[in-house]
């Protein structure tokens, strides 16, 4: 593929396990699992050899539809948007790299995004195809994303995230409320809403918990510091919502906000990131290089 080929593929294939599902072909399946994808550009991507089995093998369009089947894809999308703003690499050993994501860079492909991914630079930048994020930062957030450079270490670092014994600390710039007294913690549950890419609060036991301070007080726009003591979609867009300060430049909370202005980053920073390592047991403390203005 050369450098000028509208179609850009991702560095690392997608894996997808076969659900249920009665289709009669691996083309059909495919085309009703991703109806936004058109089945011509399935067709395409079976006839270049670019959807296998777990063993890397090309499989046919009319391959049957088999449930528990691994297969692998590559992505693609003709005509990407480039994103002009960098990314930053904090810091970069035999096991991890810390890189601090801007705003609108996405972290892995996903949508029209594929190469303008941080993992695609990333990979790029530094020749290391094994590396894999241990996390994921909304495309819209900015700040800390910490990915695993090889395999061998890969789970003791993931249990991490697991257990929750990794701290993380976000700022936040978002309308006053002086009515409310902070410090303060946030339980709700969250489940998925309308449209599916949202999340709601609704009553139930919670399972989203946030300590919120307030780290600056000046005028109606104050400076949050929020502590995601679990990690659900969108938590600390709902609960700063929920609170009736919703974070400036959110298009999606407390509502889907269909003219919201263009290029408007969200003033959503993940600004540290703390753990003790599991190998050494040394205290590892990161922090984003970057910051919020208004």
């Amino acid at each position: 593929m050369s450098p000028s080929d509208p179609i850009l593929a991702t560095p690392a294939p997608s894996r997808l396990q076969l659900p249920p599902g009665d289709w009669p072909s691996l083309l059909d399946g495919l085309c009703a699992r991703f109806p936004r994808i058109d089945r011509a550009q399935w067709v395409g991507r079976f006839a270049r050899g670019r959807v296998q089995d777990a063993q890397g093998r090309a499989l046919a369009p009319d391959h049957p539809w088999q449930v528990g089947l691994e297969i692998v894809y590559f992505r693609e999308v003709a005509d990407e948007p480039v994103i002009h703003f960098a990314e930053a690499i904090v810091h970069q050993d035999a096991e991890l790299l810390v890189a601090d994501k801007p705003h609108f860079l996405p972290v892995t492909p996903a949508g029209g995004y594929v190469r303008e991914t941080l993992l695609a630079r990333l990979v790029a930048r530094t020749g290391n195809p094994d590396l894999v994020p241990l996390h994921r930062l909304d495309r819209l957030t900015a700040g800390l994303v910490l990915f695993s450079t090889r395999p061998a270490s890969r789970d003791a670092y993931q249990r991490l995230f697991r257990e929750r014994r990794i701290e993380k600390v976000y700022e936040a710039l978002a309308p006053a409320l002086p009515q409310v007294a902070f410090p303060l913690e946030r339980q709700t549950r969250l489940v998925p809403g309308e449209p599916f890419f949202r999340m709601a609060e609704v009553t139930g036991e919670p399972n989203a918990r946030t300590r919120i301070e307030v780290i600056e007080r000046t005028g109606p726009v104050w400076r949050y510091r929020l502590h995601p003591v679990s990690g659900r979609k969108h938590q600390l867009r709902v609960h700063m919502a929920g609170l009736g300060a919703p974070i400036l430049g959110d298009d999606l909370y407390p509502e889907l906000r269909a003219d919201a202005p263009a290029g408007v980053p969200l003033q959503l920073l993940a600004n540290e990131l703390a753990f003790d390592d599991p190998f050494t047991g040394e205290r590892r403390t990161f922090s984003s290089g970057l910051s919020l203005h208004l």
